[in-house]
């Protein structure tokens, strides 16, 4: 079965609330919240360990898809959840930078949140129409040099780990191009398959299937090295751009005050479902990696982000259009 196929029919199973458990077996749904729309690759991850989580507890696991505000409408739900265990949101790269690119912050991660388990990462990967004039990374370049802001670029949101990675990427080659930002990954591709977009960064996981299927040319991708599943396409540090290096991670966090015997299990959960044929495959299939660990060591990771990009959206003078 396809990347494609196999994310439908995760979004199928578990739009049916699949029987899967919770902590307590009390009857009420684990839900996992999600900040983009249905079909992009944080849904469908969120679908795909859902699954696996269904095949160890005992009530029903759903995903809530809340887009909007560079899924601060996501975490304000979760916040605002009580910490029981029985909520949980789907985070990637805009939890740790949302804090520094909006003003005021709209929360504080150090403050408002449990992490629970770090779940994997991708690299981040730009692409256009099969049929566009723009067919090489130097192509793009060029043109956006002659005309700064004539290329535009499609990613899942303001925020998105996409976003900031194209404002690194334009701040290091010194290019000014388009933003258009979308609720979601999905969105963000169809418009560049349409001819309405230049450009789409989004993680490889979304991008595969029409990359393969020739609808979609990929020109770089933003790992420091190339990616198993894109062997051929070279990386923006191979393009005259040392040390360049952008991925997406993902991982599950909890409301505060969520109850460290809850978080203790909830992650116990979270590591059997990394370790299933069916999650650590749909990471491999888009040249990611499942990344298992301790909700300490996911929290570091989280404080680390927060450094990183408050400094890269300072000196790149990154906004949320």
């Amino acid at each position: 079965m396809n990347l494609a196929c196999r994310g439908a029919a995760l979004a199928f199973a578990l739009s049916l609330l699949v029987p899967a458990a919770t902590l307590a077996q009390s009857g009420k749904p684990l839900r996992i919240i999600v900040g983009y729309s249905a079909g992009g690759a944080v849904d469908a991850l969120a679908r795909g360990v859902g699954q696996q989580l269904a095949t160890t507890l005992k009530d029903p696991v759903m995903v809530e898809n809340k887009p909007g505000a560079g899924t601060n409408l996501a975490v304000k739900a979760l916040i605002d959840s009580p910490p029981d265990g029985q909520t949980l949101l789907m985070a990637a790269n805009a939890l740790a930078a949302n804090g520094a690119l909006f003003d005021p912050p709209p929360f504080d991660v150090s403050r408002d949140i449990t992490p629970v388990a770090m779940v994997g990462r991708v690299p981040v990967v730009i692409a256009t129409n099969a049929d566009s004039k723009l067919d090489t990374l130097a192509k793009v370049l060029d043109a956006a040099r002659k005309q700064p802001g004539s290329v535009t670029f499609a990613t899942p949101g303001n925020g998105s780990t996409p976003h900031l990675a194209m404002g690194l990427f334009e701040h290091t080659a010194g290019v000014s191009l388009l933003h258009v930002p979308y609720k979601g990954g999905a969105p963000a591709i169809s418009d560049v398959l349409g001819g309405h977009v230049t450009l789409v960064a989004v993680n490889a996981l979304e991008v595969l299937p029409l990359a393969r299927a020739g609808k979609l040319k990929v020109l770089a991708v933003m790992s420091k090295t190339r990616s198993a599943v894109l062997p051929d396409v070279p990386t923006v540090a191979e393009s005259g751009y040392p040390q360049f290096e952008a991925s997406v991670w993902y991982g599950l966090v909890a409301p505060a005050k969520t109850p460290p015997a809850v978080v203790a299990r909830l992650n116990a959960e979270v590591q059997q479902a990394l370790a299933t044929p069916a999650v650590k495959q749909m990471l491999a299939d888009a040249g990611g990696e499942v990344i298992p660990g301790t909700p300490e060591q996911f929290g570091a990771l989280i404080q680390s982000e927060r450094v990183r990009y408050a400094k890269l959206i300072r000196e790149a003078g990154i906004k949320p259009d």
